[in-house]
């Protein structure tokens, strides 16, 4: 096979050779085709997925910053709104506009948020907002931007948003409350209709993201499951953003943000009318945007209809039940909170949760991990049907052989408590060294080592300073890219 030395070679390669090299690359990637991966990837049932990537080619050069040259994206565009605002019972001043992910469509919430009191309370200089511990990150990432102060609303022992500290949290230069149905670590939804009564009394933006959930929870409702309200039904919900890219099942990345009226959308757009190149104006935070990822999510909605969307939703849900139940089943092991969906966590008071994991890794299972609590983390999507029973078998058979190992649990916490030792030590140079075995194992040719679960979330409890963890983190971006 032709090698690639040069970044930018001095003639052209054929394309058989780039193709052949791409593949060889791509080999090494965790497979996820096998139903082995739990999130990351939601792919639509394989009898559609040939006609979504011919749509995919039909757009893959026009560019949505120009309304007026393409116009069909503006068609496809406005006509997923409609959809999403109908499943999401909006009225008809409801309104909002598609974007390029969860991130955009939070940011874009609080933007309109901290230019909507920039204008109705010009008396608040730091707007605040307050925000479950279990939110996530993206609305730190925007509060870090945006110029807001972001204040932490504990979680109750349901792991929800804890509504009975929200009283003492509001002060006087609070804007927005952020809720999420459900929160990522641990699929729970918050007490979002308590918290729409709360704010409708003091005068609050409410913001729930859906972004997990939005493409689930109604679709699972109209299939008869129990779903605590959470969208523009109550009426102090004030915006609401829903991935298309996760449980829509369409490209990476699309998501949509929905706002109650224009009134508060109009806080969104972004102009400039005095630059020489021309008027400019740009409804999301992005300029040039691909029109593919809208008109993809208008033909999912074709060609799956309701009635797909709720036999996908029936079946995802009798898959986390009976996953649910078995896990509870195993001696010791226990699910995290009352997951309301295909989005769950377990953890262990037996063994450790981490290892179990590794050892489920080399069983080809991909499972994420969290830290509060420790805990193994899965996200159900259309891939992984009929994979549960297989699942349970492998975690079965990894406990049963944990339990021949005495001694390992102690081994663990031996270890993670020198680790601490050494970066008490040495600090700087253990983050460094955390960082770059980290980022050396995920830039290897190879697979990646199946044992890096344990060892690296057992460093990462030992740095119990957040700002030492932020900092290796920082670390590990700055090598990975590198």
């Amino acid at each position: 096979m032709k090698s690639f030395n040069n970044y930018f070679p001095q003639r052209g390669t054929a394309a058989e050779d780039v193709l052949a090299f791409i593949h060889e690359k791509k080999s090494g990637d965790r497979s996820w085709e096998n139903g082995s991966m739990f999130g990351y990837v939601y792919a639509p049932v394989p009898e559609i997925a040939d006609t979504i990537q011919k749509v995919s080619q039909l757009y893959f050069y026009e560019n949505a910053i120009n309304s007026s040259l393409f116009p069909s994206i503006v068609y496809f565009e406005n006509r997923v709104i409609e959809a999403v605002k109908e499943l999401l019972h909006g009225n008809s001043d409801v309104c909002g506009n598609t974007t390029s992910g969860g991130t955009e469509s939070i940011f874009l919430a609080l933007k309109a948020g901290r230019d909507w009191a920039r204008k109705y309370r010009p008396h608040i200089i730091k707007p605040e907002i307050i925000l479950p511990v279990s939110v996530h990150p993206a609305f730190y990432k925007a509060v870090h931007c945006l110029g807001y102060k972001a204040v932490s609303l504990p979680l109750d022992a349901g792991y929800r948003a804890d509504m009975k500290s929200l009283p003492e949290l509001v002060s006087e230069n609070t804007i927005m409350i952020a809720l999420s149905a459900p929160c990522y670590p641990y699929g729970t939804v918050d007490p979002i209709e308590e918290a729409a009564h709360f704010c409708h009394e003091h005068g609050l933006l409410l913001h729930v993201d859906a972004c997990l959930g939005g493409f689930m929870l109604p679709f699972m409702e109209k299939a008869g499951y129990p779903v605590p309200p959470f969208d523009f039904r109550l009426e102090d919900v004030t915006s609401v953003s829903a991935d298309l890219h996760k449980y829509g099942y369409g490209a990476k990345g699309s998501s949509v943000i929905l706002y109650r009226n224009r009134e508060l959308r109009r806080e969104q757009f972004f102009v400039n009318s005095s630059w020489p190149g021309g008027l400019f104006g740009t409804p999301t935070l992005l300029g040039s945007r691909s029109g593919a990822p809208s008109v993809i999510a208008w033909s999912l909605f074709q060609l799956l209809g309701e009635e797909g969307y709720v036999r996908m939703a029936k079946k995802n849900y009798d898959i986390v039940h009976k996953l649910t139940d078995g896990i509870r089943k195993i001696p010791g092991f226990h699910i995290v909170g009352e997951p309301v969906m295909g989005v769950f966590a377990f953890t262990s008071d037996r063994h450790n949760i981490f290892q179990v994991g590794d050892e489920m890794f080399k069983r080809g299972w991909t499972l994420d991990r969290i830290k509060y609590p420790e805990a193994l983390h899965m996200v159900v999507t259309n891939t992984n049907l009929d994979r549960e029973e297989a699942f349970l078998d492998d975690l079965e058979e990894v406990v049963t052989g944990l339990n021949k190992v005495k001694g390992t649990s102690f081994a663990t916490k031996l270890a993670r408590k020198a680790a601490g030792t050494v970066i008490r030590a040495f600090p700087g140079k253990a983050q460094s060294l955390f960082a770059s075995q980290a980022a050396k194992a995920v830039k290897s040719d190879s697979p990646q080592d199946p044992n890096r679960g344990a060892v690296f979330y057992g460093i990462s409890a030992a740095l119990e300073a957040t700002t030492d963890m932020n900092e290796a983190v920082v670390e590990f971006l700055d090598r990975i890219y590198s």
